[in-house]
């Protein structure tokens, strides 16, 4: 069985904020506070004790559809498929993750770096990938030049993206969506600051407007 693609999500979802929750009570401010702003999706990291938890809380939030991030292995994978998250990412690739995604009927957008991680993933009919660490690893000029032998692929640069160069990414082609924490670090959460949240996530999808529109 095919893995869903991520394509018809990221078409609606120009920006997947990566989300990290420490306290299962922070969940529904914060996916109250991103959808106020115009982001309609989360990818929470299974980094937390509360990942899971975070994400069933975050699922009841109208208007937002929640995934998984961080996840490495299918016991995580199931974990949160069961707790209602829609879609997974990982770090990077893993045949084991995807099988789940494979069998669970859910989309992945596993972590790619270079072409041999491209490969591996092509086996599952992958048509999304994130391209992780994004900067470090070389920016725009990189992701273009491996786009070149895979025309069939986008994908969610993530990893460095911030207000200061998110238009150029999404002015680009093979950039289906982007991937970032500037909206909604983890210093915010903790401190309640969930109107920063809105006015940060209000900012960031007028830039999506003024490039993609």
């Amino acid at each position: 069985m095919a893995i869903p693609s991520a394509r018809p999500f990221l078409e609606k979802n120009p920006i997947v904020p990566v989300v990290v929750l420490d306290r299962e009570e922070d969940a529904l401010p914060t996916a109250k506070a991103l959808v106020a702003g115009g982001i309609t999706s989360a990818e929470v990291t299974f980094r937390t004790p509360v990942a899971a938890q975070a994400i069933a809380q975050m699922a009841q939030v109208e208007g937002i559809t929640v995934g998984a991030g961080t996840v490495m292995t299918p016991e995580q994978a199931n974990r949160a498929i069961d707790a209602g998250a829609q879609f997974l990412v990982s770090p990077g690739f893993s045949a084991d993750v995807a099988r789940v995604a494979s069998e669970r009927e859910v989309a992945f957008l596993p972590g790619i770096a270079n072409p041999t991680d491209i490969m591996a993933a092509l086996a599952f009919d992958l048509d999304v990938m994130k391209f992780f660490p994004a900067v470090p690893l070389g920016g725009l000029p990189l992701v273009k030049a491996m786009a070149a032998p895979f025309p069939q692929l986008k994908f969610m640069p993530t990893g460095g993206i911030g207000p200061n160069n998110i238009r150029e990414w999404l002015a680009t082609d093979v950039i289906a969506s982007v991937g970032g924490s500037w909206m909604v670090t983890r210093q915010m959460v903790a401190e309640g600051r969930f109107d920063e949240i809105t006015r940060l996530s209000a900012e960031a999808m007028e830039i999506v407007a003024e490039v993609r529109s």
